[in-house]
């Protein structure tokens, strides 16, 4: 089969090599499965980098989220076990933890409902106990982990602020359905958030990015808001100023949503349960920029580390042509 493998750590573009190799043999517990559609997730280009919170031995092939197919012909949703990842034409999973995959989205778009969707949900459902008539914050909306955020914040009755970088993210945030959009590249992002909240700030503020956008966070979250940390794609990992968040009452949420998967398994299938729910009545919708072949995937991993795409790439093995799937 054909598989992208990493034998050395470094930036995605550099260091990811097609190659042909066997397909992976299941462990105890583990099931083959012919990959019909891999989702880009930045967790890949830290994977490469040797950056994330899981090192897989080398080589590894990348790819943390699939829509896949088993042996019986069922159509499914999984994250791939490392180091068998799901850039490549089959990879294994855990049977145990293998989801339907939504009857109302094709292969690419139930691929991209899986690790956002339940991220989004989690954070701001399970975490910040988000409200309908509140107002939240996303920041890097455009992107694919802030996308679902903003469907899930409208699905909720949320008012929905999104904070982007330039132009073309700001169109697609609108199409997203933010209610307000901030282009931070030429707005000042905290005066524009007080004055679209008339100087009360969000309820909830998402952050996959960190930096400076969770400076601007701790400066425009509302009386007894919540700022959900999600994620540092900006590379760089903020110090909160706990005396801060004394003063002005505000929470500070972590949210890792692997650990839901050994802590409590049975919310992610409920999480699931829901998102398909939402899928079918169209309420979220995973926004799918690029569809890429097998042969692009590198190239993929590396526009998405570099903050360069819109929404969720996704690789299909089987596209030829530029054909969808």
């Amino acid at each position: 089969m054909q598989a992208w493998q990493v034998h050395e750590n470094g930036e995605p573009g550099e260091v990811m090599r097609q190659v042909d190799t066997a397909p992976p043999v299941p462990g105890d517990g583990q099931v083959l499965l012919r990959v019909r559609a891999a989702n880009v997730n930045f967790p890949d280009a830290l994977l490469c980098r040797g950056q994330y919170q899981v090192r897989p031995p080398l080589p590894f092939t990348p790819g943390v989220e699939i829509c896949g197919e088993t042996e019986d012909g069922r159509r499914v949703l999984a994250t791939p076990a490392l180091p068998h990842g799901g850039f490549a034409e089959y990879t294994v999973a855990d049977a145990a933890a293998l989801l339907p995959a939504p009857d109302a989205l094709d292969d690419a778009e139930a691929a991209a409902l899986h690790i956002g969707y339940q991220t989004g949900w989690f954070g701001l459902h399970r975490r910040a106990r988000l409200g309908a008539g509140e107002t939240l914050l996303v920041h890097a909306a455009a992107g694919g982990v802030g996308s679902a955020a903003v469907q899930l914040g409208k699905a909720a009755g949320a008012r929905v602020i999104g904070v982007v970088g330039g132009a073309e993210k700001a169109a697609v945030a609108r199409e997203l359905g933010c209610d307000v959009v901030v282009d931070r590249h030429g707005e000042d992002v905290i005066a524009a958030v007080k004055e679209a909240t008339g100087g009360r700030g969000a309820d909830v503020i998402y952050d996959p990015v960190g930096g400076a956008a969770y400076a601007q966070s701790a400066k425009t979250v509302a009386f007894e808001g919540r700022i959900v940390v999600v994620g540092f794609a900006s590379g760089t990992i903020p110090s909160p100023a706990l005396n801060h968040a004394l003063v002005k009452n505000y929470a500070i949420l972590g949210l890792h949503w692997g650990l839901y998967n050994t802590k409590n398994p049975k919310l992610v299938q409920h999480c699931h349960e829901q998102l398909t729910e939402l899928a079918a009545r169209g309420a979220v919708k995973p926004l799918v920029s690029e569809r890429v072949p097998l042969s692009g995937a590198a190239a993929a991993v590396q526009r998405v580390a570099d903050g360069a795409t819109t929404g969720r790439v996704v690789v299909v093995p089987a596209q030829e042509n530029g054909a969808a799937a």
